[in-house]
């Protein structure tokens, strides 16, 4: 599988030490800390490599409890933070009634350890009581740091990556579509809505999970599909394409080759793939007078032949009609009301990691509105996803 990076959220009140945590623990200073409440404004992000765990993305958040004019803000940018946790640190202020409201906001299946920082700011009497305390409330036993003076950090550390050993593996990236010595044909646009000078994530991933799996990866064009296969001694086994010439490659690809796409392999990864399928059938269901959301994942600058802000929405005006409303959102900009959209169509979340994009799943499926993939949603609309190989 694709080593995702598990999320881990630092998580408070104003002044309780996670700026300081944070830079503790990544070594560097990255994030502002000051006596000031509310010194923190936004999430402040960065990757570290946990022992035994691989890379993951240490979170800093704003504080909550801010009295401050742009306290409420600055908590619902923590809250929106809690549906991409993997796991979250709750660090204990001296004097504070626990359980806090805000642990209530944090979904059942994100594991929370509570650390009481700032410990060199208590009497050991106060220690032993407010450690008493904690064990009551929380799962696991609080750690005890002191992130001023470096204290208990290599405890916190080693205990970070007990927890997240224990988080469930994403599915494979390839699923049972190819197995070791298989040739597998990766058909990649390089069109001007691709990165000069690099390969989009999907691809780069795609090609490393085949190499670890011992199969023969083969890279071309749509232009060269056809040049590429006359020159094969025999069939690929499977390709993998761009969803947005699906078609194309369907009428050219051998009989008895598997056909799939980079945001299908994501999709499948990332999210519920069958509640993707089961969203992309339900576009029947629309009008020229329906709203469509279309989510991306990442903020790059849209071009002439983007996927998602050009040729979908061309393809659902196709069909549906010209009078079709279409909205677009990106990055962690996303509705917590959906009800306005008839279906929403998101990106394969290459930049999101499965707990983020499960959630937004989640919130469609409570608000009963249809959500599905870019990859699956082409497929639906060109008539191929019955030809489509799931993971």
């Amino acid at each position: 599988m694709i080593l995702e990076r598990k999320r881990v959220l630092l998580v408070g009140r104003v002044n309780s030490g996670k700026s300081t945590l944070f830079n503790r623990l990544l070594r560097q200073k990255r994030s502002l800390t000051s006596n000031l409440a509310g010194t923190t404004t936004d999430s402040v992000a960065k990757s570290m490599e946990l022992a035994e765990v691989g890379p993951i993305l240490l979170v800093d958040t704003p504080g909550l409890s801010d009295a401050s004019i742009l306290g409420k803000k600055r908590e619902e940018v923590t809250q929106k933070e809690l549906a991409t946790a993997d796991l979250i640190l709750y660090l204990i202020s001296k004097g504070e009634t626990l359980p806090s409201p805000f642990l209530q906001q944090v979904p059942s299946k994100v594991a929370i350890l509570p650390i009481i920082a700032q410990a060199d700011c208590y009497h050991s009497y106060e220690l032993d009581q407010l450690t008493e305390e904690v064990q009551k409330r929380f799962d696991y036993p609080p750690v005890i740091v002191s992130a001023l003076k470096g204290k208990g950090i290599d405890e916190l550390l080693q205990k970070l990556s007990s927890i997240l050993k224990k988080e469930t593996e994403n599915p494979s990236l390839l699923g049972n579509l190819c197995k070791k010595g298989d040739t597998v044909l990766l058909v990649m646009p390089q069109d001007s809505a691709a990165p000069k000078g690099r390969l989009i994530l999907p691809q780069v991933q795609t090609i490393r999970a085949l190499l670890d799996r011992q199969c023969s990866a083969i890279c071309t064009t749509p232009e060269e599909l056809a040049r590429t296969l006359s020159i094969l001694k025999a069939p690929p086994q499977l390709i993998i394409t761009d969803s947005q010439v699906f078609a194309m490659v369907e009428k050219l690809i051998p009989f008895g080759t598997l056909l799939t796409s980079f945001s299908i392999l994501m999709s499948a990864e990332r999210g519920d793939l069958t509640r993707f399928v089961l969203g992309a059938k339900a576009l029947d269901k629309l009008s020229s007078h329906s709203h469509i959301l279309i989510a991306e994942a990442c903020t790059h600058a849209p071009q002439g032949e983007d996927i998602g802000t050009v040729k979908i929405p061309q393809m659902l005006r196709k069909r549906f009609g010209e009078s079709l409303k279409i909205s677009f959102v990106a990055g962690k900009d996303f509705p917590e009301d959906l009800t306005p959209y008839d279906a929403v169509i998101h990106c394969g979340g290459c930049m999101f990691n499965r707990r983020l994009l499960v959630s937004r799943q989640d919130l469609a499926t409570a608000q009963g509105v249809a959500m599905t993939n870019y990859g699956i949603a082409i497929a639906y609309l060109t008539g191929i996803l019955n030809k489509v190989a799931l993971p």
